[in-house]
C-alpha cells in the first residue's frame, strides 16, 4: 500500500498495525508513505505527490487507486477481486491513497482499476484502515473463515 502524508493520529496508527499485521498471516504486506506537499497549489501538489509515489511503486505491481469517483464493491465482491488476482498469478498489487487533491492524470492513467470504499467522504488517514480491514476481510472470506458473517 502506497500513501500520501504521515500518519498523525496514534489511534490510526494503531488500527494500521493491527489489520497489517492481521494480512501477514496470508501475504506479504508493505506500507509505504510519500511526502505530503504542503502549500502548493492543486495541481502541482498533484503532480509531486504521484511522482514520489510512482518512485515507490514496484514496477510488475498492479496499481489499484482509492479514488471517491471509483467503482464500489461489496466485501464478498472484493474478496473475489483480491482470489481473481491470485489465481492469475498476479505478482503483487499495489494499492494507492492519494493526497488531498487526489492523483495526476498521468498516474490515474497508470491505475487498472480505481475503488471507492463509499459514497461518504473519509479522511485519508481513516481510509488507510479501512482499506487494510477489507484486504483483512477478504482474506478471511477466501479462506472460509468465520471473520466475516
Amino acid at each position: 500500500m502506497l500513501w500520501v502524508g504521515k500518519t498523525q493520529q496514534e489511534w490510526v496508527r494503531s488500527g494500521i498495525d493491527e489489520y497489517a499485521g492481521r494480512i501477514k498471516r496470508y501475504s506479504p504486506i508493505e506500507l509505504t508513505e510519500v511526502r505530503e506537499e504542503k502549500g502548493a497549489i492543486a495541481e502541482t501538489a498533484r503532480q509531486l505527490e504521484c511522482a514520489r509515489l510512482e518512485k515507490q511503486l514496484p514496477k510488475a505491481a498492479q496499481l489499484i487507486l482509492l479514488d471517491e469517483q471509483g467503482e464500489e464493491m461489496t466485501s464478498p465482491a472484493f474478496a473475489a477481486f483480491l482470489g481473481k488476482n491470485r489465481d492469475m498469478g498476479t505478482a503483487e498489487l499495489a494499492f494507492a491513497i492519494g493526497g488531498a487533491y487526489g492523483f495526476s492524470a498521468s498516474f490515474r492513467a497508470r491505475g487498472v482499476k480505481t475503488l471507492a470504499l463509499s459514497k461518504m467522504t473519509f479522511t485519508h488517514q481513516m481510509v488507510r484502515v479501512f482499506l487494510l480491514e477489507q484486504i483483512y476481510r477478504g482474506f478471511t472470506i477466501l479462506n472460509g473463515e468465520p471473520y466475516h458473517h
